[in-house]
């Protein structure tokens, strides 16, 4: 008996909840993004970025795509840092960009090192912006107390300065946007054998660029 229970706990697949999150920032900059955490930690004070098993984000600048990044590009190099309060529903702001109140998604504190193409976000101790291409974007700098709300997936009427997340909207639903968002599920499922599939939806938001 104990046996056959230790055989269909391995069986069971853990499960995980998905979460989706928009970030506007200065001038015409916007940033949206889905983030998977298995269920498990969610009743953590806060989840890390080792707690994620999946993430991925995107930016724009008045509505045209600058860049994306997600977890699957992460390296040794890479500025990383992520914590979220899954009680209060936020990323919480305001603080070191390495420490609990702060955030490093692939660009530091200089938010200049997010590759070449690239793409990330930083929140710490100066402001809230954006790293596109290895430049930190000024532009997009907002305060660094703004409140950074996060929302569970499949919730309806979520916006980020009046733009629907991840086209959920219908008439606004971008290319870039559901190529991306199928790279992220592909990926997150661990079907590496769709690495055709894969590269024809990278093409697809290439050429929508």
């Amino acid at each position: 008996m104990i046996r056959l229970l230790a055989l269909l706990t391995l069986a069971t697949p853990a499960t995980a909840a998905d979460f989706v999150f928009c970030w506007q920032g200065d001038n015409g900059y916007r940033m949206e993004g889905r983030m998977t955490v298995p269920d498990e930690r969610l009743s953590q004070p806060l989840v890390r970025q080792d707690d994620v098993t999946g993430f991925f984000i995107r930016g724009f600048h008045n509505g045209i795509p600058i860049g994306s990044w997600d977890l699957s590009q992460l390296t040794p190099e890479t500025s990383w840092n992520l914590s979220f309060d899954p009680q209060r529903m936020v990323f919480p702001t305001g603080g070191m960009h390495t420490g609990p109140a702060g955030q490093a998604w692939n660009a530091g504190g200089r938010a200049n090192d997010c590759g070449d193409p690239g793409f990330g976000f930083n929140s710490g101790t100066n402001a809230q912006d954006l790293c596109v291409n290895n430049a930190w974007i000024t532009d997009s700098m907002i305060n660094r107390y703004t409140r950074f709300p996060v929302y569970e997936a499949g919730a309806v009427d979520l916006d980020c300065g009046g733009a629907p997340l991840l086209g959920q909207a219908g008439d606004s639903v971008d290319l870039n946007s559901l190529a991306q968002l199928e790279i992220y599920q592909l990926v997150r499922s661990g079907n590496h054998g769709s690495a055709d599939r894969i590269g024809s939806y990278g093409a697809m938001a290439k050429k929508t660029e």
